[in-house]
Formats: C-alpha cells, structure tokens, sequence
C-alpha cells in the first residue's frame, strides 16, 4: 500500500511511494510527530537522477526488515534536495563537517526539532569497504539515542553553533575590480589541465561559470590566455564521453580526467548553462564546433527536456534497465550490427569504441576525439540514433524548478536569436510563460510544478535571481515591456526577503522554518543565488538607470572578490557579472520596425561585450527606460550605444553598429 509520499508533487518522493518505509515528506508535521513520540528523526535526502541513491533504496528501504528498523525507532522524512535546496543545505554542511565529505544519497540523524547528531551518505545492506550496513548505524543510533540522550542533544547544540560561527564570514567590501579579474585568470591558468582540458584531477565538473567569465574576460580585453583556457576546455567536452555524440546534451560530470566516462545521468541547469557558454564561445570566436553544440544542445532541451505544460524538466537518469549508463554505450559488434562492416568499423576507430571498452563489461562510452568526413558521420550518427531508441530509456524526473527553467530561458532565448531558431526563442516565451503563471499562486513564488500542479515550497534566492536573469534575456530578444515590471517585483522581493543585516544574502526566505538559515554566496553546479541576483539588478539597473538596484548589485558582488585569487571557480559567475559591472555594462537601443530594424537588432545581441542590454522597440511606445527619447533618424531604424545612459551618436546601419560593438562579421 502507498505511504503518505504517493501525494507529492516530486518524483523522487513518488519512486519512494511503495517503500514499506513510514516516510513523511519534509515540513512541520514529522517534526511534531517526532516530538510527539519523542523519536529522534532519519532524514533521507536525494534526487531522482541520483544512481547510489536508487542503489541504497533497492538495497535497504525496500526491504521489509530494514523498514521495520526505520520506522520503530525513527521518524523518517524524505527529502527531494532539488525541491527543497534550503533544507539540503543545512544538512549537507552538517554533514561535511562530521563527515569531511558529502553526497546523495545523504542520511542525517536529528534531534525532533532537526538538530543533527550523526550524518553520513549511502550505507551498505552488509558491512563492506570499511563501513557499517545501514542495519548496524540504525541499530547504534537507536541504542544511542535511549542511553545517551542528553549526550545526543548536546552535540547537535555544539555542532549548530560551530555552524553558525563558520557562517560568519566577510561578505566582502567591494565588488571584483581589474586587479581582481586577471588574478582570477591567472589562478585559472595554474589550475588548468593542459593536456585534457578543464581544471583540477577527477571528477572533472563543467566549469560553467568560470568557463563564461574567461570568455567575457577575452571579450573585454582580448586577453588570448583567457579565450584558450575556454576554448581547451569547451573542445575537450565536446569531443568526449559527457556530451552525447548521437543527439547532443551533456552529462553531469566526468569520472575520469579526460571527459571519456560520465556520471550519466544529465541535468536541465548543466545543460541551459552550457548552450549559452558554447554560443557565446561561437559568438566571440566563430568556433563551428562551438555553433553546433550550441544547436544541438538547444534541440536536446527541447526533444527530451520539455513538458507538455511548456516548462523544462530537472533531468534523465543514469540508470535505464536497473544499470547505469546502459542506454548509452557500445560495443564493435554493436556498432557492426546497426551500421554494416564498413561503417561499423569505422564509427568505432572515430568514436573510441574498443574491443576492450572504455566503460563496463566491454562497452565504450561514444567519443570524438578527431575530425571526420561530416556527411558520413552525420549518417552514422542518425542510424545509431535510431537504433538507440529501441533501448529502454533512462527515466525522467518531470518537475518544472523555477530556478533552472529561468536559466533555460536565457539561453534558448539568446540561442534562437543568434542562431535563426525562432522555435527556441517560441520555448523560451513558453516556458516563462508558464513559470508566471503556475509558480506564483497567491502572489509568492514557488520552487516547482509538476503536471500543472505548483508545489508547496517556497522559492530560494536562486530561483528568484535566475527567473529574473531569464527574463531580462527574453525581453532583451522580444522587447516584450510586459516583463521588466515582473523583473522589478522579483529583485525587490529578493532584496526584501533574503537580505542579512551585514549586507549580505541568505538562501532561504526570512520565514522559513529550518534550524540554521543557510547562506552560501558561492557558486556550486550553478551560479549562487547571490550572483545570480546580482545579474539580474546589473541589467535592471542599466535598463532602468536604477541606481540603487546597481549599488545592490555591486554589494552583492563582494564575495567574489576575495575568491578570485585563490579559488576563482568557486565565484565564476560572480566574476563573470563583475566583467559586466566594469565594461558599463554596455547599454544598446534600437528603436524602428521591419527588416533594418532587425537586423540592427541581431546585430546589437552578437556584441561580445559582457552583459551588453539590449532594449528594442517604437519610439514613444514605452518600454525600458532605455528606449526613452531615442527617435528615428531620418525616419529610418537607428541603434544607440550607451553607457550609463550616455549615447553615442546613432547609427542606422548593421555595419555601422558592428564595428561600434567589436561584433564579429561572419
């Protein structure tokens, strides 16, 4: 029989819906049930793409004995961590402080109001690799928490508090500067990998973030070092195993230091990141390899991503047939199978596909470490394809999240204009359409949807910042005046309701109701909530010539100036939002109709320059403050180049403007 998760909203809940387990979704109940019973609570924290996490719950929540452990001595809650990200963090820094490392799965022990005692990540069925079974730990804790209670209580106290006093650091006192900006290329540049591409040993994460301040660093000073530090590394990526080399979208991550085997399972944020870090790479460089992953990453979004209510799902599973990665790799004789002798032969020497395997059991993960004869491998590449379709397919966790499918807008938006897909720019328009209309009942945003259905948490600071970014790349592509009023609420908010008294931004909302407010200025897979808020009030300001949004936006910054030296990855969108702040940023508007004016317009979004606004429309037609006071020259489309509100004298030709905007002329 189904136990209470069969009413969440999540999909990693509802594949927990048949455990014999009591599980209780996060929230106020379970901690009174818990204090009820005076039981100490067992929070299981994941995510539905999450391999070791399917793996413990086959192992241990689905069977009976072990459940029956669980729930006579514990309260268990289930927690979704893409869901319910505030409540991740509280545990995991918990649990990087007990443990000195951390994961999903993640199983914490806490006192009836939360306080943890006791965390670690996936345990085993049996005793292995120097751990306990998950039975032992239920069984020590469950003695330990009738024996030594008090004892329990006050190490959860001990442990918030130190957590606390680790929180307590400087926000920083001004935003990155130049200085700041080349030491973090420089720190960048000793830590890259300069035979595979990318920065540190393995695991090997997109560096998505750092990745886009190294390019809008070249943009701005044409610094060559910078430009090739991305250009290694985005090659890299696109040549191995963690992009799909069929049907394009990326993995996770890389196991190994040369991109060859991933992590399979493949996230909507790594994805919406990379699109636009690959158009901005064929935007300032014309890389063709750049282009078409560009292209048929956006295709991937919309081929397996996209919902039939029009938002973009959170990811695909690494698993499909109850093995990781089995949809996906090869063998020769596969190969042979599907191709014939010739091709079959030759897709394995061009894609890395060995008698030996890269991967398990004798199969290959699909590289493309050379150049080959395009209209081969594009035939090829489409019966493979086709093939893999008759595979089992790994399965998806449907949820809309507000944060991601904001960042998914901004690139399909950008993405459909520079590169003639209006059926982009059309997904974009949807799925903002339906974050706006879905995630905001009663007026408060929330962290997600599924099916139509809004959830119950509320929004973090990302999805405010991120939501408010995707937006302001929207209008910036349709000059739909709509939008900004909507930007405005969502930056005023997060001002309002995350700010700390020291200036700084906590994660979660002022109301809600954790042990410790969690606070992280510092970018993860993708941008903080901090730097990402401070994007969107940079573009806001220079729309609007809010002054106080940008003052915001430069206090907002200020962490990230006392990581680029040292650990610049940690602050990359910071940096990259900084390269904005002392480029201008770069303010263009167009104002006109009909073909001049479009193409002035395609011209003003391919300028390279870091964070450039753009605002189109009529004259007199209202809009972004940008446009006010920009007439017609000569009745004829005309584009202003400004900073700080301050123009150039107008131009009314492409030509014109792209030499004003260092735009690259294909």
């Amino acid at each position: 029989m189904p136990n209470r998760l069969a009413s969440s909203t999540s999909p990693y809940l509802l594949q927990h819906q048949d455990n014999p387990v009591d599980w209780w979704e996060w929230g106020d109940d379970p901690l009174a049930e818990a204090q009820r019973l005076d039981k100490p609570l067992l929070i299981s924290i994941g995510y539905a793409a999450c391999h070791w996490c399917h793996v413990m719950a086959h192992e241990s929540f689905e069977d009976p004995q072990t459940a029956r452990e669980m729930n006579d001595a514990f309260v268990c809650v289930k927690v979704d961590r893409e869901e319910r990200p505030d409540v991740d963090a509280v545990y995991m820094e918990a649990t990087q402080a007990m443990t000195g490392a951390g994961g999903w799965p993640m199983t914490v022990f806490a006192t009836p109001d939360g306080q943890p005692f006791f965390c670690g990540t996936y345990f085993p069925p049996r005793p292995a690799h120097r751990m306990p079974s998950f039975r032992q730990v239920l069984a020590s804790v469950s003695s330990a928490w009738s024996e030594r209670r008090e004892e329990l209580r006050a190490s959860a106290a001990s442990i918030l508090a130190q957590l606390q006093e680790r929180a307590q650091l400087p926000v920083g006192e001004r935003p990155p500067g130049e200085d700041d900006l080349r030491a973090a290329v420089a720190a960048l540049a000793r830590e890259h990998d300069g035979v595979r591409g990318g920065f540190g040993g393995a695991p090997k994460f997109p560096p998505s973030t750092a990745l886009e301040f190294l390019l809008r660093h070249a943009a701005r000073t044409g610094d060559a070092t910078a430009l090739a530090l991305a250009g290694h590394t985005l090659e890299a990526m696109a040549r191995g195993g963690i992009y799909d080399q069929l049907a394009g979208g990326f993995a996770r991550y890389s196991v190994d230091d040369s991109w060859t085997v991933p992590h399979f399972e493949k996230m909507l944020y790594d994805n919406a990141l990379l699109l636009r870090v690959y158009l901005h790479w064929w935007r300032l460089d014309g890389s063709p390899l750049g282009r078409r992953v560009a292209e048929e990453t956006g295709e991937f979004l919309l081929r397996e991503l996209r919902t039939a209510e029009g938002g973009f799902a959170s990811s695909l599973d690494a698993d499909s047939e109850g093995e990781e990665g089995r949809f996906s790799v090869w063998t020769p004789q596969q190969l042979v199978d599907v191709l014939g002798a010739d091709d079959g032969a030759w897709a394995a020497e061009v894609l890395g596909v060995t008698a030996a395997g890269t991967f398990e059991h004798g199969t290959s993960v699909l590289t493309l470490l050379a150049d080959a004869d395009p209209a081969r491998l594009a035939r090829v590449r489409a019966a493979l394809s086709t093939a893999r379709e008759q595979r089992v397919r790994p399965g998806r966790d449907d949820k809309v999240v507000t944060a991601w499918n904001g960042l998914t807008i901004a690139a399909l938006a950008e993405a459909g204009a520079l590169l003639d897909r209006p059926e982009f720019v059309a997904a974009a328009r949807e799925a903002a359409d339906l974050v706006l209309r879905l995630h905001r009942p009663g007026g408060r945003l929330v962290r997600t949807s599924r099916g139509g259905v809004a959830g119950t948490g509320v929004a973090v600071l990302e999805d405010h910042g991120d939501l408010a970014e995707g937006l302001l790349a929207l209008h910036a592509v349709t000059g739909d005046a709509a939008l900004l009023p909507v930007v405005q609420e969502l930056i005023d908010t997060a001002l309002q309701r995350f700010a700390a008294a020291d200036g700084g931004l906590y994660d979660a909302a002022d109301d809600v109701e954790l042990v410790r407010r969690p606070r992280d200025p510092l970018d993860g897979p993708t941008p903080s909530g901090a730097f990402a808020l401070a994007g969107a009030l940079l573009s806001y300001a220079a729309l609007t010539g809010s002054a106080a949004h940008r003052a915001a936006a430069e206090r907002a910054l200020a962490p990230a100036a006392l990581v680029a030296a040292r650990y610049p990855r940690a602050g990359g969108w910071g940096l990259a939002v900084a390269e904005a702040l002392v480029a201008g940023p770069l303010e263009v508007a167009v104002v006109g109709e009909g073909s001049s004016a479009r193409e002035l317009h395609r011209t003003a979004l391919l300028s390279p320059s870091p964070g450039a606004v753009v605002a189109v429309g009529q004259p007199g037609a209202g809009g972004a403050p940008l446009l006010a006071d920009r007439p017609l020259v000569g009745g004829a489309a005309a584009a202003y180049v400004c900073r700080g509100f301050v123009c150039e004298r107008p131009v009314t030709s492409a030509e014109e403007l792209a030499r004003s905007l260092g735009v690259r002329r294909a």
